[in-house]
């Protein structure tokens, strides 16, 4: 049995009305997965930046170590940040030794979605994140 004239050529004119819509579909599911391993990146930073601040013995070191941290994090991650912000704040170092302080840091990372081409996505996304870890309360603080 044939089949009638007028089923010929169906299928690719289904493949022409669904393709962008599954290709839409899958830059959508890029999107939010690099979104959420980016976000995973920043915290994991931001863990990472606190605890390197907080083993320091002065603020001036706690900022550097701290802010190297966070770099050192993301770079192994392959975290790619077109602006990469570290803020530590190094406060708690002014408090007197035998009083509970904590130092805070927060990273702050825009990554770029520029390589994916959908109409109406953002060009970046902006992931930010803090993290305080409490300073050794009978250390001496400089």
């Amino acid at each position: 049995m044939r089949r009638p004239p007028a089923d010929r050529g169906s299928v690719s004119i289904e493949l022409a009305i669904l393709l962008p819509g599954f290709i839409a579909l899958t830059l959508l599911a890029v999107m939010f997965g690099r979104e959420t391993i980016a976000q995973s990146a920043v915290d994991l930073a931001a863990h990472d930046a606190a605890r390197a601040a907080s083993l320091a013995r002065t603020a001036a070191q706690a900022a550097a170590d701290g802010e190297a941290a966070a770099r050192s994090t993301l770079d192994a991650r392959n975290a790619a940040c077109d602006v990469l912000s570290v803020s530590i704040d190094t406060t708690g170092f002014a408090v007197p030794a035998g009083t509970p302080a904590q130092v805070t840091a927060t990273v702050s990372c825009v990554v770029p979605l520029s390589d994916l081409s959908l109409p109406g996505m953002p060009g970046s996304f902006t992931m930010t994140s803090t993290f305080t870890s409490p300073l050794d309360t009978y250390r001496s603080r400089t």
